[in-house]
This record gives C-alpha cells, structure tokens and sequence, in this order.
C-alpha cells in the first residue's frame, strides 16, 4: 500500500510540474491563439480538430465544449471533431489509406479563415500532418498539441503547443488543461454577457 501511494504522489507531483512549466512558458502564445480563434467564430468561421486514439478523444472533447456550453449557457459555436465519422473515416481508410483519413475531410469542410487544430502527442501522426498541410492550402490557422520537440508539425503549424515532456499521459494531461483554459478565454471573449449573469448569481 505504502508503494501505491508513493507512485501517486509521484505521478500527480509530475504532472503538476509538467503543466506547471508548460504554462509558465506558454501564457501568451495561449492567449494569442485564445484572441485569434475568437475572432475565427466571430467572422463566422469554424473549427477543425483531429487526432488519433486519446488525442482523437480530445478533439472530440474540445468540439462538444464549443458546440454545447463549456460554462453559463450561450449559443452553440461551430466546431467538428473529424475522429467520430465511423463511415468516412473507414470508407477514406479503405479507398484512401488511413493517412488521408483527416486531409480529405479537412478538403471537404475548411474554408479559408477556418481553424484546424491537430492533436499528436509525438508530433509525427501522418494523418495529423496531412490535415494540417491541407488546411494550410487552404488558408486555415493551423494550431498543433504535441509533446517535447515538436516533432514534424514544428514546421506544418502557425502555432505550436509542445508539452515540456515525452510521457503520454503527462501530455495528454496538459493537452485537456489547455484545451479548458483556451475555451474559457474565448468563452469569456465571445460572451461577456453570460459570464457576468453567472458571476451574479453565484454571489
């Protein structure tokens, strides 16, 4: 018992300071993307996410906190998760190959203006990067989540997210947090109103 609860301090003490480090570094390169997103949904554009297995979970994750209400009530923002499309990612993965399972459906939906915002903890997903490349052609901001270095998407995003480590879960971790704090920057930008009457009420 004494050694389970040892690793739990462990593991929290580690992610504590993964994310700790990460946003310490990161505060305004977050509140940039935070202000250029904002200003996407406010000229009617939309948003793009994708990732595979956890980070597919992510995108999905981050798209419903848009589409549905992250914290007060406001009206839906408009953003898509291409992970959840079970006939397009397998008849694209059958006709196309599974690299082209994002980049094809980033064809078909991204507009230029449009945000795409790629999740891969090594930074070398080639779905990943082949949605990103087809945003760009596009005009889309790219945004990419990725761990220690960058991987390939150093060089295929506007804005770059890497996590100060190479464990994927401590990653993840901080991915989830940074997803929450980006939502709530341009939550409390779009909707000033909705956050006002939800600080009154819980006065």
């Amino acid at each position: 018992m004494n050694n389970s609860i040892r690793l739990i301090e462990e593991l929290a003490g580690e992610s504590a300071r993964v994310k700790t480090l990460f946003f310490k570094n990161n505060s305004q390169k977050i509140a940039d993307a935070a202000t250029a997103v904002t200003e996407a949904f406010r000229q009617g554009r939309k948003v793009l996410l994708f990732g595979n297995g956890g980070s597919a979970a992510d995108a999905q994750h981050i798209a419903a906190e848009f589409v549905g209400r992250f914290v007060p009530d406001r009206r839906a923002l408009p953003a898509i998760s291409l992970a959840t499309d079970t006939s397009a990612l397998t008849a694209l993965g059958n006709d196309y190959g599974y690299n082209f399972v994002f980049s094809r459906q980033v064809e078909a939906l991204g507009v230029s203006g449009d945000v795409a915002i790629g999740i891969s903890t090594s930074g070398n997903s080639p779905n990943v990067i082949a949605a990103l490349d087809a945003a760009r052609e596009r005009k889309m901001l790219t945004i990419g989540f990725t761990g220690e270095g960058g991987g390939k998407m150093v060089s295929h995003t506007d804005i770059l997210f890497c996590v100060p480590s190479k464990a994927t879960p401590r990653i993840q971790e901080t991915h989830l947090t940074l997803a929450h704090i980006l939502c709530e920057l341009i939550d409390r930008e779009l909707f000033p109103e909705a956050w006002a009457s939800r600080a009154k009420a819980t006065d």
